[in-house]
């Protein structure tokens, strides 16, 4: 039976969470209230700020598909095979989550560019340098948001019931295709959640991305690089850019949010 009153949130927890609430929010409020709204169409209009924008999409949805194709299989290793080493694999994969960002651009520059590892090998065998192009920004948003697909994937596997599994191999099913029919539709919403993240953070990618590819209006300038441009010259137009991705990111996770919690009350 519940005690009366007993829904509340104890006063000890509901002080810092209000002051964090506030410490969370308050920033995302001031550029709301800062931003110019007497010229921001005029702004929005300037052909910077789409092209920016429609990179910064398409890299952060390329990035997020590749972290997909790859991310995944990672996952599956980490949570269904006792394979040796396999806390090793797990922190050498998760390591972008704590490495600064620049650090992560200038690793792949010491093995994609001209003179790297891998690069110097592509470019003396097909002419082809990645640095400094939009395929460079696209990879370095992948470094970097990747582990966050693995993590969530990795999560979700474990908590699926392996006894499905187990059943589909009980009748017949190879491994592929108990992975196809069985294991994908249970991690499905930790897979959606994982993408989401992933696709927010390539997003809003700055640090390994102007490292490896550099700040090229058209070619590799995204968002946030745009918005640095702009806060050295004219603070306006990085709050107003500022502003575009807040309520790119906002409301995609509102909206895939809703989605999953629809399918999740329909599946119930």
């Amino acid at each position: 039976m519940r005690r009366p009153g007993g829904s509340g949130v104890p006063l000890p927890l509901l002080v810092p969470a209000a002051i964090g609430t506030l410490f969370l929010v308050l920033p995302l409020l001031g550029l709301v209230v800062r931003a110019p709204w007497s010229d921001l169409g005029a702004r929005l209009a300037e052909p910077g700020v789409g092209q920016a924008l429609r990179l910064s999409l398409l890299s952060a949805t390329l990035a997020t598909t590749a972290s997909l194709v790859l991310g995944v299989p990672i996952a599956w290793v980490l949570a269904r095979t006792r394979t040796r080493g396999r806390s090793v694999l797990r922190a050498l994969v998760t390591v972008p989550l704590v490495l600064p960002p620049v650090v992560g651009g200038v690793a792949l520059f010491l093995v994609l560019g001209r003179q790297g590892i891998v690069g110097r090998w592509l470019f003396e065998t097909t002419g082809v340098t990645i640095p400094f192009t939009t395929l460079a920004v696209v990879i370095a948003e992948t470094f970097v948001a990747m582990p966050f697909l693995v993590i969530s994937v990795e999560g979700a596997l474990r908590a699926a019931d392996a006894r499905f599994e187990d059943a589909a191999a009980t009748l017949g099913a190879d491994r592929w295709t108990t992975f196809r029919r069985v294991t994908l539709p249970l991690v499905a919403p930790g897979i959606a959640a994982g993408a989401v993240l992933c696709w927010a953070r390539a997003l809003g990618e700055f640090g390994a991305t102007i490292t490896f590819a550099g700040n090229f209006p058209g070619t590799t300038q995204t968002m946030p690089l745009a918005v640095y441009l702009a806060l050295q010259s004219d603070p306006e137009a990085a709050i107003v850019l500022s502003l575009v991705l807040l309520v790119v990111s906002l409301a995609t996770l509102l909206l895939l949010r809703d989605r999953w919690l629809t399918r999740s009350g329909a599946a119930a």
